[in-house]
C-alpha cells in the first residue's frame, strides 16, 4: 500500500485544481453605460462588494469614503468604488472610463464604467471599443434620454450586439411591471433601428440589490436571469467571419543572424505549418515553416494567440504588414467609406492630414468628404461640412498609401481605426471601416519617360516651390512679384500662384470657412506639386493660415523643394495698410472668417525664411529670397 495522502497534500491538490479552473473559466468583457446618474457606478460597485471582489482595505476606504463624499448618510455608497477622480467625488459623477476586474465561479469579467455626460462621450467609446456585452442602464423615473439613444449607437457602431437593458430605481416607481414595459418596448424599438439583434431587459435596483445577484421577491412578475446571472451565462462570442487567417505583423524578430520570425497576435482564422500565406500589401507569397511560442512550437495558432511565425522563403517584411491566407486574403485599398466618432476639441475639417492608425500600421490620412453626420436621436443623416466633438458622420477617407482591411462587421482589428492629430499626437477620432470606394483599386501611376529632372536639367534650374505666407496685407504679393521679375530677369523659368488670382478660377467655388481654406490650400499645393515636377520655380502667395495644411503642403515634396517664406508683419501694421478695406469690413462685421480678426493665424514654427517688413523695405527682402535660392 502506498502512503496515505497528508492533509497538506490535499490542500495542494485542492488549490491546483481551483487555479487550473480559475484558469480556464472564460472571460466576458462588458460596459456599463447610459446617461448622469442612471447608476452605472453604483451598479458595479455593489456587483464586486456581493462577488467578494474587494479587500480589506478597500472595504475600510469604502466605509471611510462613504462617510466624506456618499449620498447615503454614512451608509455604503458603492458608486465610490469607481469614482477614482477627485472631481467625480465631488461631483458625484463619473469622468474617466474605470476598468475593474471581477470573478465568480463560472467566468472572469473585466467592466468598463463608462461616463454618462455627453462631453465624455469619447472616453464611452474606449470602453466600447473592446467590449462584447454593454450594460445600457435608464433610470425608471426618466425613461429613454437622449443620452441612453447616443451610447446605445455608439455601443452598435463599434459591433457590440448584446445588451442588457437595466431598468434601474425600480423601487423607487414601487416595482410598476406598467413602467417596466414601457421603457422597454422604447428600447427594443431603438434597438431594431440599430441592428443590435440581442436584448435581454432586468428591472433592476442596483441600491438595494433587487435582481442583482438574484431574482428579487419584489418583481413577481419578472421571471428572466439577474443581472450576475445573464452576464454569467450570455454567449456574447462571435461567429466565425470565414474570413480566413489574419495575422498583423507587430514586430520582426530577430535574435540572431539564424532566425527571422514574424510576430503578432492572431486576428481571424487559424494556421498551421505548411499553410499557403500571402503577404500584403506587396503581395509575396510563401508557406508558413514553424509557429513559435515562449512555450515551444505549435501545431496550430487560432484567433488571439500571440505567435511568432516563420516562413519557408526570405522575404521583406516589416510592421504593418499582414500575413493572410493565400487563398482568402483581405482586400488592400487607400480610399474607404468609414463611419467616425470626433474626439478631437478642435472640429474635424475635410482635407486637412491626420495619422490613421489600423491594425500595426499607421499610415497618413485625410477626409476627403463628409457625406453627412449623424442625429444620435434619430439616426437620421444630416448636411454636414465638419465635425464637431462627439458628432458621429459617415465618411469618404483617402490614405497615402493602400492597406490590407476588413469590413468592421467582420474584424475588429483590421476595420477599426483612430486617426492622431499629427501636431499633439493626440487621438482625435475613433471609426470603423465599411468598404473600399472602388475607384481606389483602379487609378495607378503612369510611367512617364520625361522627368522632373530631366524637365529642369532642360531649364538649367533645380525646381523649387517658394511658399510665401503671412497676414492679409502683410506684403507677400508685393514680395514674391519682385522675387519674380529678378528671377525671370536672371533666365529662371517660374511662375506665380496668387491667391486672388486662383479664387477667379480653379477655387472659385471656394468660400472662406476653415473647411473651405484646408481645400483651397490643397488644391493649390497640389498645383504647385505639378508645376514643380514641370521643372518649374513656382512661387505661391497665400495667407495659408493654418500649421496643419502648410504641412500638408510641405510633405508633397522631396526634401530641400519646398522653402516656407514667412512674411512677419504685425497685425496692427497690416492692419494700417489695408489697401483693399477688407480689415474695415471686417471690423464692421460685413467679412466673416477674416484671418487675424475672427479667424486665428497659426505663426510658422520652422519656416527656412522669416521677413520682418516693418524693419526691411520689400526690395531688400526680396534679395534676400533670391540669395537663399541660389546659395
Amino acid at each position: 500500500m502506498g502512503a496515505p495522502t497528508t492533509t497538506s497534500e490535499t490542500a495542494a491538490s485542492e488549490v491546483a485544481a481551483y487555479l487550473q479552473r480559475h484558469e480556464t473559466k472564460g472571460l466576458l468583457r462588458f460596459i456599463t453605460c447610459g446617461s448622469v446618474d442612471d447608476g452605472k457606478s453604483t451598479l458595479i460597485g455593489r456587483l464586486l462588494f456581493e462577488s467578494r471582489a474587494l479587500f480589506d482595505d478597500q472595504l475600510s476606504a469604502l466605509e471611510s469614503d462613504s462617510r466624506r463624499h456618499g449620498t447615503r448618510n454614512g451608509e455604503i455608497d458603492y458608486a465610490l468604488l469607481l469614482d477614482g477622480l477627485s472631481a467625480e467625488r465631488e461631483q458625484g459623477i463619473t469622468i474617466d472610463v474605470a476598468y475593474r476586474f471581477f470573478s465568480t465561479d463560472k467566468r472572469k469579467f473585466i467592466v468598463a464604467d463608462c461616463p454618462g455626460h455627453e462631453q465624455y462621450t469619447r472616453n464611452m467609446a474606449t470602453g466600447a471599443s473592446t467590449a462584447d456585452v454593454a450594460v445600457v442602464l435608464v433610470d425608471a423615473r426618466k425613461g429613454l434620454l437622449a443620452q441612453t439613444r447616443r451610447h446605445s449607437y455608439i455601443a452598435s457602431l463599434l459591433g457590440i450586439r448584446h445588451v442588457l437593458l437595466a431598468v434601474n430605481k425600480m423601487d423607487l416607481v414601487g416595482f410598476d411591471f406598467a413602467v417596466f414595459d414601457e421603457i422597454v418596448a422604447g428600447y427594443r424599438e431603438l434597438a431594431a433601428q440599430l441592428g443590435i439583434a440581442h436584448v435581454q431587459a432586468v428591472p433592476l435596483s442596483a441600491l438595494q440589490g433587487d435582481n442583482l445577484m438574484q431574482r428579487s421577491a419584489n418583481t413577481p412578475w419578472y421571471d428572466g436571469p439577474s443581472v450576475l446571472e445573464y452576464l454569467e451565462n450570455v454567449d456574447a462570442t462571435r461567429g466565425a467571419s470565414g474570413i480566413g487567417f489574419r495575422l498583423p505583423v507587430q514586430w520582426v524578430n530577430r535574435p540572431d543572424q539564424d532566425f527571422r520570425g514574424f510576430a503578432g497576435t492572431v486576428a481571424a482564422g487559424s494556421v498551421k505549418p505548411g499553410d499557403d500565406i500571402v503577404v500584403l500589401p506587396s503581395g509575396r507569397r510563401s508557406k508558413v515553416a514553424r509557429i513559435v511560442t515562449a512555450g515551444g512550437d505549435l501545431d496550430l495558432a487560432g484567433e488571439g494567440q500571440a505567435v511568432t511565425l516563420t516562413l519557408q522563403d526570405e522575404l521583406d517584411i516589416s510592421r504593418g504588414d499582414v500575413i493572410a491566407d493565400a487563398h482568402k486574403p483581405p482586400q488592400v485599398s487607400d480610399q474607404f467609406a468609414a463611419h467616425m466618432l470626433w474626439m478631437g476639441d478642435q472640429a474635424l475639417l475635410p482635407g486637412r492630414p491626420y495619422w490613421l492608425k489600423i491594425g500595426t500600421r499607421t499610415v497618413s490620412a485625410s477626409v476627403t468628404e463628409i457625406k453627412h453626420k449623424i442625429d444620435v436621436n434619430t439616426q437620421e443623416p444630416l448636411a454636414a461640412k465638419h465635425l464637431e466633438l462627439n458628432e458621429v458622420g459617415y465618411c469618404n477617407l483617402y490614405l497615402d498609401q493602400p492597406v490590407p482591411f476588413e469590413a468592421y462587421a467582420d474584424s475588429r482589428t483590421l476595420g477599426g481605426f483612430i486617426l492622431i492629430d499629427r501636431q499633439s499626437n493626440a487621438t482625435v477620432a475613433a471609426g470603423t471601416l465599411e468598404f473600399a470606394l472602388r475607384r481606389a483599386g483602379n487609378i495607378h501611376w503612369q510611367h512617364l519617360d520625361v522627368d522632373k529632372t530631366a524637365r529642369a536639367r532642360i531649364k538649367g534650374q533645380k525646381p523649387r516651390v517658394l511658399w510665401f505666407t503671412g497676414l492679409s496685407g502683410s506684403g507677400k504679393s508685393t514680395i514674391a512679384n519682385l522675387v519674380d521679375k529678378r528671377l525671370h530677369g536672371l533666365g529662371y523659368h517660374t511662375f506665380i500662384l496668387d491667391g486672388d488670382n486662383v479664387r477667379h478660377g480653379l477655387n472659385k467655388d471656394l468660400g472662406f470657412t476653415d473647411e473651405d481654406r484646408v481645400e483651397n490650400i490643397r488644391r493649390v499645393a497640389e498645383v504647385a506639386k505639378l508645376m514643380a515636377d514641370a521643372g518649374l520655380i513656382v512661387l505661391v502667395s497665400f495667407i495659408s493660415p493654418f500649421r496643419a495644411e502648410r504641412r500638408m503642403a510641405r510633405e508633397l515634396f522631396a526634401p530641400g523643394e519646398f522653402v516656407e517664406v514667412f512674411i512677419d508683419t504685425p497685425l496692427a501694421v497690416a492692419e494700417e495698410r489695408d489697401v483693399k478695406g477688407l480689415y474695415a469690413k471686417a471690423r464692421a462685421g460685413q467679412l466673416r472668417n477674416f484671418t487675424g480678426i475672427d479667424s486665428p493665424y497659426e505663426i510658422p514654427e520652422a519656416a527656412e525664411l522669416q521677413l520682418d517688413t516693418v524693419s526691411d523695405p520689400a526690395e531688400h527682402l526680396a534679395q534676400r529670397v533670391i540669395d537663399f535660392l541660389l546659395d
